[in-house]
């Protein structure tokens, strides 16, 4: 399990960044059974002593490599999102960066990492999936929680259910293609993808007005 539960010092928070700098470093670069605590605690520049006060585990060591990444990218998709437009607007705000993030090449070495690795240890598969597509999810379903309130949503559609069905519109062909090695689409196209998918949405979903925007 992950050690650090209380507030971290300066300098332990310090040594806990670069501790998940070099794993996730060597994550993508030897996968999981190719990486070794030994090489970790090298990469980090920290002693054994220090990695396992910090994280006991190697399972425990990519979940939060996972967590910190896909934490950061779901603080930045709400940021971006926010609440000063349109439903359908706040939506396509927040699926291009979480596109961004999906067709990334660390997101996809991780990925390819669980999917390569997860039948022979399914606690992983277990810790990826509660560890990021969970906490995208639990972000967005929070947000459109907050939308609802204002008005912008359906009021008898669960939050939850919601989010669930953006996810699985949002990614679509351009993940299944970045996933695939045939082609990264750029800004442009990640947008106009993540637009597609909350117009769509919005005919579900949104109130009387916002489908109409949609």
């Amino acid at each position: 399990m992950d050690r650090m539960t209380a507030p971290l010092k300066p300098r332990q928070a310090a040594k806990r960044q670069a501790i998940l700098a070099a794993a996730g470093r060597l994550f993508m670069a030897e996968g999981l059974s190719g990486t070794s605590m030994d090489a970790v605690a090298r990469e980090a520049d920290v002693s054994k002593a220090t990695l396992y006060a910090h994280i006991a585990s190697k399972d425990a060591l990519f979940g939060a490599v996972v967590t910190e990444r896909c934490d950061a990218m779901a603080r930045e998709a709400v940021a971006l999102a926010g609440h000063g437009t349109s439903l359908r607007e706040g939506l396509a705000r927040f699926g291009a960066a979480t596109l961004r993030f999906l067709v990334s090449p660390g997101t996809l070495a991780i990925y390819r990492i669980v999917m390569a690795e997860g039948p022979r240890a399914p606690g992983i598969a277990a810790t990826f999936y509660e560890a990021g597509p969970m906490a995208g999810r639990r972000a967005l379903a929070a947000w459109l929680a907050d939308e609802q309130r204002r008005g912008r949503l359906d009021p008898t559609v669960d939050a939850d259910v919601a989010a669930v069905d953006f996810a699985g519109l949002l990614r679509g062909d351009v993940w299944l293609r970045a996933g695939l090695g045939l082609g990264v689409p750029d800004d442009a196209a990640l947008r106009a993808a993540a637009e597609h998918a909350a117009a769509v949405f919005c005919r579900a979903y949104g109130t009387v007005q916002a489908a109409r925007t949609a």
